[in-house]
This record gives structure tokens, C-alpha cells and sequence, in this order.
């Protein structure tokens, strides 16, 4: 079967082991891991880097049975999607029609979701509203971030991509669902406010949110006068003077006040002046929680964190 290939090297590379011919395959950017030998295997003039897809695209997918979009994160002009006969397929990192949308990893982690998974479906012109044709499931570890809950999909991801494919090539296309649009939820990136941290929430909602936004953007607060990102906390006893979002150091780690508890900060990083960034572990927060009371007896402002 000859497909119109947009997304990642990989499941290009995939998808010609398993014996289909490529067109082309559109990449978003240069550099992508697996490009030199996509190259290699297509030909430099059928690995196009392609920023963005406009409708004269339709041309360069007329000819080919199925467009076939793994991890492209730019809209792709339905035109171009009905230039194929058999339309378009795709696999969204979510368990659809739940966390449509950009970031189902954050959202996900941060809801505290027990079991996610990976759906293929039908390319619309909205993003991640179509039939469904496939889903995998996927266990959420406790103890997964957004990173590692990403890789942890990878393998499902691919391997019901190339399970679909294969079943359009046999003219045997999966059974279509359409999707529930009751039960919709919604998964757009969070921005800077969402990834601030109330320490009015009780710890287990916190450490969610950490887990959620890491390792980048990172979910982050003041100590003192300085913004610190973390990115590996856990719920700990709080002592009972403190305010909710005041610190202590308790047993050699830096514990803030939440609703219920506390919540220990174990790894992230703070920027400086010129825009580098530290790493911090345990061990660094204490010296950073040390050094904003030292400033605040030395007549700076207190901090929320620094009491």
C-alpha cells in the first residue's frame, strides 16, 4: 500500500519493515532522531521537512492510498487528508475521546488517572475527533512523570499504528466508533499560572502536579525572593507552626506546608540572572531555603516560602 507519510522517523522506518511504500515522509523540523537512516532507506528528494502543511500539499498526496500521521504536532489541511481515497489515520497518546488535545501526559498524571493508553483514529479536520479504530491501555506507575509516561506509550503507539496500517493494506479496515462527545475532556498545555504551585492543595494533588509538568515546564513556587522549578517532590509531615506555603528543613530536606501535610522537595532547578540553569537536589533547596531567610534577616522581603 502506498502511503503519505507525516511525523517521526521511527514509525516511517516501521512501516517500510513491514513492506509499505512511501511516497514521501514529512518531517517537522531537521534533526529528528532516525532521519539519516530514513534517508538512507527513501532517498534524500522523499524525506521532506516540512515546517508547516498547507492545502497545495494535496498534489504530493494524490496517488497514495492512506495519509498515515504518527506524533505531527501541526494541523494537517483535511483537503490534504481526503487527497488520499482511503482518507487519513493517526494515533493520539490518550484513551480518546478523553484529554483531546496537546498535552493528555499532563493532564493525565496531574488528574491522577489510574489507567491511560494510546487511541487510533480517524484524521478530521478538528484535532483528535475522529472515529476511533483502535486502543491500547496503559497501567499509570505512581511514580511516572510526564516524560516517562510518554515513553512508556512509544511501544503501544507504534505497534497499533503499524496493526491499523496493516489492516488497510489487507482491505480489512478496522470497525470504526464514533467518539463520545459526552465524555470529552480536554488537554490544552498549561500555562505558567496552572504550573504555579497553591499550597492550599493538599499534598497528593501537589505531587501529581510536580509529576505532571516533569521535567519541563516543571511545576514551580517562590522560596524567598527566588523562583524555583521542582520536579521531584513527595507528601511529608509538616510541622504543625508552619502556614500553608512556609518551609522548614526537616531532616535535612526542605518541607512546605499544604493542606493536610506537607510536601518534601527532592530534585528541580532555579535559573539565575543570565538564564543558566542549576540543578537542584535535596540538598540544594536547603541551601536555597537558607539563604532566603538569611536575606530576609538581613532586611529583605519575606518570601511566601520563607517565613
Amino acid at each position: 500500500m502506498r502511503l503519505a507519510y507525516f511525523g517521526l522517523p521511527l514509525a516511517a522506518l516501521a512501516l517500510l519493515a513491514d513492506g509499505h511504500e512511501l511516497a514521501f515522509a514529512a518531517l517537522s523540523r531537521r534533526g529528528l532522531p532516525g532521519t539519516r537512516r530514513l534517508r538512507r532507506a527513501l532517498g534524500d528528494d522523499r524525506v521532506l521537512v516540512v515546517p508547516r502543511v498547507d492545502r497545495s500539499f494535496a498534489s504530493r498526496v494524490r496517488g497514495c492510498d492512506l495519509v498515515v500521521s504518527w506524533f505531527w504536532t501541526k494541523r494537517l489541511p483535511i483537503e490534504v487528508v481526503r487527497a488520499a481515497p482511503l482518507g487519513g489515520v493517526g494515533v493520539h497518546p490518550s484513551l480518546l475521546p478523553r484529554w483531546r488535545g496537546p498535552d493528555p501526559y499532563f493532564w493525565a498524571i496531574d488528574s491522577g488517572d489510574a489507567v491511560t493508553g494510546v487511541t487510533a483514529h480517524r484524521l478530521e479536520a478538528e484535532y483528535d475527533t475522529g472515529a476511533i479504530l483502535g486502543a491500547r491501555e496503559v497501567v499509570i506507575d505512581r511514580r511516572w512523570d510526564a516524560w516517562r509516561l510518554a515513553r512508556a506509550l512509544d511501544a503501544p503507539s507504534l505497534g497499533l499504528l503499524r496493526e491499523v496500517v496493516g489492516a488497510f493494506a489487507r482491505g480489512t479496515p478496522p470497525a470504526e466508533r464514533r467518539q463520545d462527545e459526552r465524555a470529552v475532556t480536554l488537554a490544552p498545555e498549561p500555562n505558567d499560572a496552572l504550573l504555579e504551585i497553591d499550597w492550599s492543595r493538599d499534598a497528593e494533588a501537589i505531587v501529581r502536579r510536580v509529576r505532571a509538568a516533569a521535567p519541563y515546564p516543571g511545576a514551580w513556587t517562590f522560596i524567598g525572593e527566588e523562583a524555583v522549578v521542582i520536579t521531584r517532590a513527595e507528601p511529608a509531615v509538616a510541622p504543625r507552626a508552619l502556614r500553608r506555603g512556609e518551609a522548614m528543613v526537616v531532616d535535612s530536606r526542605v518541607v512546605v506546608a499544604s493542606a493536610g501535610g506537607g510536601v518534601a522537595l527532592l530534585a528541580g532547578r532555579r535559573v539565575d540572572e543570565d538564564d543558566r540553569e542549576h540543578s537542584l537536589d535535596a540538598e540544594g533547596f536547603v541551601s536555597v531555603l537558607r539563604g532566603a531567610q538569611r536575606a530576609s534577616e538581613n532586611g529583605a522581603p519575606d518570601g511566601p516560602d520563607a517565613p
